[in-house]
């Protein structure tokens, strides 16, 4: 069943209606799932669903601080990672080799996210929204919209498809079908499900000031982000904002 427009629920209300157990969350650099949906995260691993999270790249070209190499920003931000996603209750952080600010969606790249989704299985994905945001282009960066657009081409039809990336159901990983999309930094005519994440404010605020690189005014970007949540909940409250889209329900029939 498909949430109705702009409709407000907790993410453990989405996980009871949806029987959900596993989520796999994608970003393209340290910081894009934190930014998007750390509330949302802390309040999934809270009700006991395991969430794995994948980077397409280490965000080597990221930072303010000149003077690092790009060697030592990617090894810092993957350590910022971790400890963010920890403090999310997420403890499984895979990092892909795509190059910061030139991730394209190939077949490659599809490839590499089919063979993370077979791995972990997931019943939701959680992902960057592949179309522009106009609204606000900064969450439109090039690399999340690649993201968005491979883990999409990914979720329907190749990591359901046995015949595609054939090596991997060599491997013993078989194909599989995914529920559902959760996709952040959506253009505002695509949000249709707001998560009430009011009590897990404070763990998306701690998640986010370890990416400690990132930010040279982090009392500024916390002020940012708490006036946004507050905006996104229109109450007294706090939510988180996506594109909520089923790839596969009971009644689903392939290629229609």
């Amino acid at each position: 069943m498909a949430p109705s427009e702009s409709a407000l629920m907790t993410p453990d209300q989405l996980v009871q209606q949806h029987g959900i157990t596993r989520v796999l969350a994608f970003g393209a650099h340290p910081d894009d799932i934190d930014f998007g949906a750390a509330g949302t995260i802390a309040g999934l691993t809270a009700s006991g669903v395991e969430v794995t999270v994948c980077l397409l790249t280490s965000g080597d070209a990221g930072g303010f601080e000149l003077g690092r190499d790009s060697a030592e920003m990617a090894r810092l931000r993957e350590v910022e990672q971790c400890e963010a996603s920890a403090l999310l209750g997420v403890h499984d952080v895979i990092v892909l080799d795509e190059r910061d600010g030139f991730v394209r969606p190939t077949d490659e790249l599809v490839g590499k996210i089919v063979r993370v989704m077979r791995q972990v299985r997931p019943e939701v994905v959680i992902s960057p929204h592949p179309e522009r945001a106009w609204d606000r282009l900064q969450k439109s960066h090039p690399d999340h919209m690649a993201c968005g657009e491979a883990v999409v081409r990914a979720a329907y039809p190749y990591v359901e498809n046995p015949f595609a990336y054939p090596e991997l159901q060599a491997a013993g990983l078989e194909a599989f079908k995914i529920g559902h999309l959760l996709l952040t930094t959506a253009p505002q005519h695509q949000v249709n499900l707001r998560l009430d994440v009011t009590g897990q404010e404070a763990v998306k605020m701690a998640a986010l000031r370890q990416h400690f690189s990132q930010h040279p005014d982090a009392e500024r970007m916390e002020g940012f982000v708490l006036d946004q949540m507050r905006e996104i909940h229109a109450g007294d409250g706090f939510a988180e904002e996506f594109h909520w889209v089923t790839v596969n329900a009971p009644d689903t029939i392939s290629g229609f």
